[in-house]
């Protein structure tokens, strides 16, 4: 009646160095599961080079060809095993009930939220060294509040769920402690997990952000610093076309853009977020610099995209998506200078992986320190976003009040994030 689940998800190593892993998933389907599937390979610093999707609307075959991304994440060692047992996670079950069409047994549950404080002196790339440490013990960081006394202690509040699902054990407890110590060293003062309660709570919602910062954050068109970047130009060359002519039933949708970290993600992110379903799709490999997408879709209803008012609505949430699936601006913030990055989050009410990495090591790579951060969720007309407010320290290298100055800052920021 299907595959053992264990067979479910098949990770092979190259033949050769340099060559790439082989990932093949072969479950029963579900709409959203190749942006669910590439949503953790980006969890664990992997980059997918090529990849083939194949179903029949009841039974998915993915093969995906990944590399380690670690020339963009050092340190960070992928944990092959355990990238098995989340992809396996996300599969549908392989059950007779499935079949049939009758509804699962399986029920999703909101894994608990635990508070992870900490005291230590403060130091340049302190943030981004936390940081690292969680995403290799494969905690996911939901909110975070960090903020800098006046004497030069760092008072930092992570809000972080388990991937492991094993937080709730001494043993895991002890781990990430004695890995946050050992990366603070003999500035860490004191260190403390626990089971979050009203604090979360008082978190979920963020300090407001003014009309005029939202504007210029949320954004359709690139502010003006952001299209100094020589890459901006690149990014608007993306095409974007629909065919209904090649299939009786699917409607065939044909994407080119430059490449850039999380770009299938975003594309199938987006689709998930539709209601589209992938029918078959070819994700052909880089070339010079530029990344093809072939992929026959239809609507849930199994219908082919007919309409142009929603043709055009695909299409025109697609581009925006290739253009800029992070917003990145410098603002004042009363008397201070605020770095503000924010991303789409899913329908389902997932943020993007690796965000709060990469800015910090974006910031940590310039020598600029953080004075306080946070993270919360800020919602528009159409969508929710997640937004990371970080308050830069003035008395570093860089004139923050230089305009120059703050578009280097945010050009460099916004590469970062995209894998450039």
């Amino acid at each position: 009646m299907g595959l053992p689940s264990d067979d479910a998800v098949v990770i092979q190593k190259g033949k050769g160095p340099g060559e790439p892993y082989v990932i093949t998933v072969n479950c029963p389907d579900k709409t959203g599961l190749g942006c669910d599937i590439c949503r953790t390979i980006l969890d664990f610093g992997i980059y997918i080079c090529r990849g083939d999707i194949s179903t029949d609307g009841i039974w998915c075959y993915i093969v995906l060809w990944v590399i380690p991304h670690s020339s963009k994440t050092p340190g960070v060692t992928v944990r092959w095993a355990n990238l098995k047992e989340r992809l396996l996670s996300v599969c549908p079950s392989c059950s007779v009930s499935f079949y049939l069409n009758q509804p699962s047994s399986h029920t999703t549950f909101s894994p608990p939220m635990y508070l992870l404080k900490f005291c230590s002196l403060d130091r340049k790339g302190l943030l981004n060294d936390v940081t690292q440490v969680l995403c290799e013990l494969e905690l996911t960081i939901q909110r975070v509040k960090v903020t800098t006394t006046p004497d030069g202690r760092v008072l930092d509040l992570f809000f972080v769920t388990d991937n492991l699902e094993l937080l709730h054990t001494k043993e895991r407890q002890d781990e990430t402690c004695e890995r946050l110590q050992a990366v603070l060293g003999e500035s860490c003062i004191s260190c403390e997990l626990q089971l979050a309660g009203s604090q979360f709570d008082n978190l979920q919602s963020m300090s407001s952000l003014s009309p005029v910062v939202a504007e210029e954050l949320f954004r359709f068109e690139l502010s003006r610093a952001q299209a100094l970047s020589p890459d901006v130009t690149k990014l608007k060359k993306s095409c974007v076309m629909i065919d209904n002519s090649l299939s009786p039933a699917h409607t065939l949708l044909q994407i080119n853009c430059i490449d850039h970290k999380g770009f299938l993600y975003d594309i199938l992110r987006t689709l998930k977020d539709y209601n589209i379903q992938i029918a078959y799709g070819r994700f052909s490999p880089v070339n010079n610099g530029h990344r093809e997408l072939d992929l026959f879709i239809r609507q849930k209803d199994g219908k082919k995209i007919v309409d142009p008012k929603k043709q055009d609505a695909l299409c025109s949430r697609l581009k925006v998506e290739m253009l800029h699936p992070l917003r990145v601006i410098i603002t004042n913030r009363g008397p201070d200078t605020e770095l503000l990055v924010a991303n789409p989050v899913e329908l389902s009410g997932k943020g993007r992986p690796w965000v709060f990495y990469d800015v910090t090591h974006a910031l940590k790579t310039l020598g600029i320190c953080i004075f306080s951060a946070e993270i919360g969720r800020h919602s528009t007309a159409d969508r929710e976003w997640e937004v990371y407010r970080f308050l830069l320290e003035e008395n570093c290298r860089f004139q923050l009040s230089n305009m120059v100055v703050r578009n280097q800052i945010v050009d460099k920021v916004r590469r970062t994030l995209m894998g450039w």
